[in-house]
């Protein structure tokens, strides 16, 4: 019965993203509020959080598929199956924010390999191949060794694009809300958060009765709750370096965050939503075995993920570099105030609804459920 019920859900999420692609489509740009001064924004954030769901995906994979973690015995292929599909999600959200998006060959091609963004393509390219190859070898050959070579290799080149993306934002000193040495050490922790959120969600919702499931879920509860804590410390290290480092911009866009006009995604969404009420349900033992429960915990961390993914994005572009730009010229895309327009919340929903609907035919046609041949 859940199962229909997303299944209901991820069409209408389509036929809406339908009329956002076909608007993206047919006049390209001009429906966004992204411009000239904000040159990212909700899909360069979706990306960022699909992308994260991706490398933490995988990496919860290991503990079935390379380390062999007697507990997590049979989730692995549940956890590499939901990393391909939000991994599809994340190229998707990315692709459609290209100016040009027929010249996605170009990098490849044409690319400069010193760049972070070619280094981050021809990775994710290389983590997607490899995804699929561990997925086809887990239920194929779940005994081969050249399953845990592909575990192993996945599991450095997911640390590599996730902590790429940290990198990419970091080197950028125009920008001190971004230019912090951490980030590449913060964004792999922050794709390992999601990742675990993503797989007891999937188990919680999706998966069948299984005599390990409320271990299971408790155990992925436990971990959920420990990685919001290092969340929460991560970005309170960067808030408060920000306010006591009395750089202005670095200052202006905390304030965007806390009191300006992201104060409700903020405290709202990311912190009670998505932070404090999923964890009185996680470390709640009896709560967290429960499916209903455990799944929405799930959702709401997932949703706390994706808005704190924006808060790093939105806030430090919509601070002018030069303090009279935001009055120098005037236009339609020449503004410093952006909130995503109804367009590319439609393609937003859109992908949400393709990676879910996706998510159900693989888990209906392909054996992820199944436990390893030498338990069959």
């Amino acid at each position: 019965m859940l199962k229909k019920v997303f299944y209901v859900l991820s069409g209408l999420a389509l036929l809406i993203g339908a009329w956002g692609i076909f608007d993206r489509l047919s006049t390209g740009h001009t429906n966004a509020n992204y411009g000239s001064y904000v040159v990212w924004g909700l899909w360069v954030a979706m990306y960022l959080f699909f992308a994260g769901a991706a490398a933490g995906g995988f990496m919860v994979a290991t503990l079935d598929l390379l380390f062999n973690v007697k507990l997590f015995r049979g989730t692995g292929k549940v956890a590499l199956w939901g990393a391909i599909v939000c991994l599809a999600a994340a190229l998707l959200s990315i692709w459609l924010d290209l100016g040009h998006m027929e010249r996605i060959w170009k990098v490849y091609l044409q690319g400069n390999p010193r760049s972070v963004m070619f280094q981050m393509v021809w990775g994710y390219t290389i983590f997607g191949l490899v995804m699929v190859t561990a997925l086809f070898l887990a239920i194929r050959r779940p005994q081969s060794i050249w399953l845990k070579v592909a575990m192993v290799v996945g599991l450095v080149v997911s640390l590599f694009v996730s902590g790429a993306v940290g990198a990419l934002l970091g080197v950028q000193a125009a920008r001190p809300f971004w230019h912090v040495g951490l980030f590449p050490v913060q964004f792999p922790v922050f794709s390992l958060a999601t990742g675990v959120a993503m797989l007891m969600t999937l188990l919680a919702l999706f998966a069948p009765d299984d005599q390990q499931r409320p271990q299971q879920l408790r155990a992925l509860g436990i971990m959920s709750a420990i990685l919001v804590g290092v969340k929460i410390y991560f970005m309170w290290a960067d808030y408060s370096q920000s306010i006591y480092g009395n750089v202005p911009m670095n200052i202006e866009a905390v304030n965007q965050v806390l009191f300006g006009p992201y104060w409700w995604a903020f405290w709202i969404v990311q912190i009670l939503f998505g932070s404090l009420i999923p964890l009185v349900i996680v470390l709640h033992p009896r709560l967290i075995i429960k499916p209903a429960w455990a799944g929405a915990a799930g959702i709401m961390l997932l949703i706390g993920y994706a808005v704190a993914r924006g808060l790093i994005i939105f806030p430090a572009l919509s601070i002018p570099e030069i303090g009279a730009l935001a009055e120098a010229f005037t236009g339609p895309h020449l503004s410093f105030d952006y909130f995503p327009s109804l367009m590319e919340w439609a393609v937003t929903l859109g992908t949400i609804g393709l990676a879910t609907l996706g998510y159900l035919l693989g888990s209906k046609y392909l054996p992820i459920y199944t436990q390893p041949a030498m338990e069959a």
